[in-house]
């Protein structure tokens, strides 16, 4: 697994602009980004939804497992795993110290919205094409094919 960069996760962290794309259904396209704080504990991300499970953007993510991020000027393929357990306090943590005064602070640390706590982590762009159906494979080699053979001198 890849880790953040300090310099990276500093920004982010400190950035409060993170926007969060999980893969639609059938891994080939980003879903709508939605905006929604983050903070980082250790070496790794977290976001909350505020709505808990019921987010339509969490859901997404625990379901895809992956997408990507845009925080900070950077834009980020990510994994997404849902998180339980005692780092849930040390989540709350960082939220009451980057969020302090904000009327959505007690939500975001409540139950509901710790239910859906996930870890993002970066990931290296993988070809989703693999896993797409025949047809759809077979007209990307297709399309390449065309790509490269026009460029080839004869």
């Amino acid at each position: 697994m890849i880790s953040w960069s300090k310099d990276e996760l500093r920004k982010i962290a400190e950035a409060d602009d993170l926007h969060i794309s999980p893969f639609r259904e059938g891994g080939l396209t980003y879903g709508t980004p939605t905006w929604i704080w983050s903070v980082a504990v250790d070496d790794a991300l977290y976001v909350r939804g505020y709505n808990g499970q019921n987010s339509s953007w969490c859901q997404a993510a625990v379901r895809q497992k992956a997408g990507r991020i845009i925080a900070a000027g950077m834009t980020k393929e990510v994994t997404f795993e849902p998180v339980d357990g005692p780092i849930n306090n040390r989540i709350d943590d960082a939220y009451r110290a980057k969020y302090h005064g904000s009327p959505y602070l007690n939500p975001m640390i409540g139950a509901r919205a710790r239910s859906a706590t996930v870890k993002v982590m970066p990931r290296e762009k993988q070809c989703k094409i693999i896993n797409a159906p025949v047809s759809t494979r077979y007209r990307s080699l297709r399309l390449f094919l065309r790509n490269v053979l026009s460029s080839v001198a004869y």
